[in-house]
């Protein structure tokens, strides 16, 4: 209530002129007799009037302005609202500030976390988000009303949030590469904002959607990705495909339906019993199955760790390459195959040792175009002498997977050079031995893409790196010349003069006495280690 201030009492001729204006004073009116005191009543009176009015129209004009709210307004109190409580700490009312928390908490979320799962599932919101900050990969996350639009290579996005812009990802893990990433067919994520009814027309102002042919269960989200690229080499379709879709995957528990672009049916061939233990949906050709398929959530492109790596810190359920391992054993050992059954991987128990056999197995996989280990038989006597039972493995790109799988799953050993062959060493059992013959030029590569993999999957991994009298390279180019004695020039230029001169035209004869000791080394290990099949099997079965 408006006080006077109290340095200045006012008097009957000024108080109606404070309230209302301000003027000279009027000329003293005639007065009559016992009228006075009327008068200043009549004065007091007045400005009380004009209060009481002025309050009335006050509270009247109140409900058609500033208690009808648009909704851009009522956004705007909200967060007015909710910063005061912030800074207060006491909020008013806490349901409402909580509603606002999670309103605030997915929006200030980053990408990432809806990929991995770490945002939760929301209901009613959409949500369109891209993850473009790693080096290897673009994914983006969808969710809301998600249909396929195979006519245009698009997925369509209705209720998208507002402000949302079309996004265009290529979902393949090797956005480092122009060449390779050209060849790879990209999605077009198109928002469409708004909430539209399917019934709606251009003319009401709305879009009609596209009808479902194929509505999949709630809760059941899509992953895009490509099998184009470098698919048909066993290292990239590991470790550039099927590890980076566990990485994506695997959260869902087989709910989840793969979407695929540049689809082969040999890949679904070669690989459908890791993708049985993935999904519990069959897989979709994006390009050739003509129907609209309709999620309620999708994530285009794949999330990657690294070189054949699944990064526990990095997986919202603390997953690891050996959780990865188990899987394609459940796979592969449940695939018969007329050639050989496939045998189960154990899994050594360190407080069950157990005495491996006389003479080890010893897998040594050669190749036939470059690489090539020119004094083999001899490399298959060291073996022999070194107390190895070896067994030569000539691979075919038609040599089915559960056979590879079998006998590297009851081996103890392996030999290769340097090549996609030596991802085969992801069907080991842990402690078994890892030995890589690494040709001149390729220390690097065989470290980071098959060293230090290997050694993460809990295998002992040994190296014999050629010596430069021991490369092809030699009669080539001179012993003494820049490729042989100094590889980092060359490598200096790129990856594919690296590749052209070191990994197309190399081949290498080992040092028998050299390599023997590196066989040693793995025998006295193997003797040393818990990891053996017969042993542990026979510790189970005791057990039981």
């Amino acid at each position: 209530m408006m006080q006077l201030p109290q340095h200045h009492k006012p008097s009957a001729h000024s108080c109606c002129s404070s309230w209302i204006r301000r003027s000279p004073p009027p000329s003293p009116p005639h007065k009559k007799p016992g009228g006075g005191g009327r008068s200043w009543y009549a004065c007091r009176l007045v400005p009380l009037l004009v209060l009481t009015v002025y309050s009335v129209v006050t509270v009247l004009r109140i409900p058609s302005s500033s208690l009808v709210v648009s909704p851009a307004d009522s956004e705007r109190v909200e967060r007015r609202e909710d910063l005061e409580a912030l800074k207060t700490h006491l909020p008013s009312n806490q349901n409402s500030l909580e509603a606002r928390e999670e309103t605030r908490s997915v929006a200030s979320l980053p990408c990432s976390a809806f990929i991995s799962g770490e945002a939760g599932y929301g209901e009613g919101e959409g949500v369109l988000c891209c993850d473009r900050s790693h080096y290897r990969s673009d994914v983006c996350y969808l969710r809301g009303d998600v249909r396929t639009d195979p006519s245009t290579s698009s997925v369509l996005l209705y209720n998208a949030p507002r402000r949302s812009a079309a996004e265009k990802v290529r979902p393949y893990t090797r956005k480092f590469e122009d060449s390779i990433m050209s060849t790879i067919d990209d999605v077009t994520i198109q928002p469409v904002p708004g909430a539209y009814n399917a019934s709606a027309s251009a003319s009401d102002g709305g879009t009609l959607r596209r009808r479902c042919d194929v509505r999949h269960p709630r809760g059941v989200p899509a992953v895009v990705f490509s099998t184009g690229g470098y698919t048909g080499n066993v290292y990239h379709e590991f470790s550039d495909g099927l590890i980076p879709l566990f990485v994506t995957a695997q959260r869902f528990a087989g709910e989840v339906v793969f979407v695929v672009l540049q689809y082969h049916y040999w890949w679904l061939g070669r690989y459908g019993a890791v993708l049985q233990q993935l999904t519990n949906y069959k897989v979709v050709d994006f390009r050739y199955d003509r129907r609209v398929h309709c999620f309620d959530e999708m994530i285009v492109g794949l999330r990657i760790h690294g070189e054949l790596v699944v990064d526990p810190k990095l997986m919202p359920n603390g997953k690891s390459i050996k959780d990865f391992q188990a899987l394609l054993h459940q796979g592969y050992s449940r695939t018969t195959s007329s050639a050989s059954p496939p045998v189960p991987l154990p899994l050594a128990s360190p407080s069950l040792p157990c005495p491996r056999p006389s003479k080890p197995k010893l897998l040594i996989f050669i190749r036939k175009q470059n690489r090539v280990l020119l004094n083999l038989p001899h490399v298959v006597t060291a073996c022999r002498r070194a107390g190895f039972a070896p067994h030569v493995m000539n691979l075919r790109r038609q040599t089915p997977l559960p056979v590879i799988h079998a006998a590297l799953a009851s081996a103890d050993a392996m030999v290769a050079v340097h090549g996609a062959a030596v991802t085969h060493f992801l069907f080991m059992r842990p402690g078994s031995v890892l030995l890589q013959i690494v040709p001149v030029g390729l220390d690097w590569a065989a470290d980071a893409f098959y060293g230090k993999p290997a050694q993460q999957l809990g295998l002992e991994y040994l190296e014999y790196k050629v010596a430069p009298e021991e490369s092809s390279l030699a009669a080539e180019y001179g012993l003494n010349s820049t490729v042989v004695r100094t590889p980092w020039v060359i490598s200096s230029r790129g990856w594919w003069e690296m590749k052209k001169v070191y990994m197309d035209r190399q081949n290498v004869t080992v040092n028998i006495k050299r390599f023997g000791e590196l066989l040693r080394a793995a025998r006295t290990h193997l003797k040393n280690t818990t990891a053996c099949a017969k042993g542990t099997g026979a510790a189970t079965a005791a057990l039981r």
